[in-house]
């Protein structure tokens, strides 16, 4: 596909408290260049925030520091920082920017739209058919239309984008279609139950939340009760630890005279 031209920078994109995070790091300044040559990096790949030489072959940490002209541990600290802050997501296929429609034309973001409007009226659609109907707001989607003709009716405050951006931030297309997709393996209870384990731990990030959910697919969990009744393991005090090695040293010594 075709790159894009331009990128969009907001004038106040240094009131951004990430970017102020960034900054005040002690090579704050390269990682700020590193990160706004990702964004054009995303706008020649133009595949809705990812980077990629091509879809079969991703950049490595070496090839980005040639490119950028920056030192490798300037690459692996820019890319562990911008994960760490949700700036990024890295998988198979490259490099992703979350929220990258910022930066795009308006043009690609009316198209992001579009593709937003059409996955939230597919799912207003199944709701519809189990006599439900869902209102979406305008955070999620540009159609506001609401069925009229069902008996149940769910306030938009109860939609799970909406409980997701209220608890943790604003949600991207790609974030949002996986999350979407989650509507089809979880009931909605459980799905809010790992949206409030990530706001209450330090990471509130959207690939924190994907990792719970994640492991509790990979568990078949399928209601809260599941996940409230999971076994935890017992952390065992430093004390505990030296006393049971104490025994154990003991028991083999008492074993041996045997």
């Amino acid at each position: 596909m075709s790159s894009i031209k331009w990128i969009k920078l907001n004038v106040d994109m240094f009131d951004d408290e990430k970017i102020k995070i960034i900054q005040s790091m002690p090579e704050g300044d390269s990682l700020l260049i590193v990160w706004i040559k990702l964004i054009t990096l995303a706008g020649k790949t133009n595949d809705g925030g990812y980077i990629y030489i091509n879809e079969n072959m991703a950049y490595t940490e070496e090839m980005l520091s040639v490119i950028m002209n920056k030192p490798l541990n300037i690459i692996q600290l820019a890319l562990g920082t911008f994960t760490r802050l949700g700036m990024i997501e890295l998988d198979d296929k490259g490099i992703y920017l979350i929220n990258f429609e910022k930066y795009q034309s308006l043009e690609k973001l009316e198209k992001i739209r579009e593709q937003t409007r059409i996955r939230v009226a597919k799912h207003r659609e199944k709701l519809k058919n189990s006599n439900v109907t869902l209102q979406v707001t305008q955070s999620n989607a540009i159609d506001k239309d609401i069925d009229k003709e069902e008996d149940i009716d769910i306030d938009s405050s109860s939609s799970i984008y909406d409980y997701y951006e209220n608890e943790i931030g604003s949600l991207s297309p790609r974030q949002y279609e996986i999350l979407n997709n989650y509507l089809d393996v979880f009931p909605e209870e459980l799905i809010k139950e790992a949206i409030n384990k990530t706001s209450d731990s330090n990471a509130k990030s959207f690939n924190y939340m994907n990792k719970i959910l994640t492991d509790w697919k990979s568990k078949d969990y399928k209601t809260l009760g599941d996940v409230q009744n999971e076994i935890k393991p017992i952390k065992k005090s430093a004390k505990q630890i030296k006393q049971e090695n104490e025994d154990e040293v003991i028991k083999r010594f008492l074993n041996e005279e045997e």
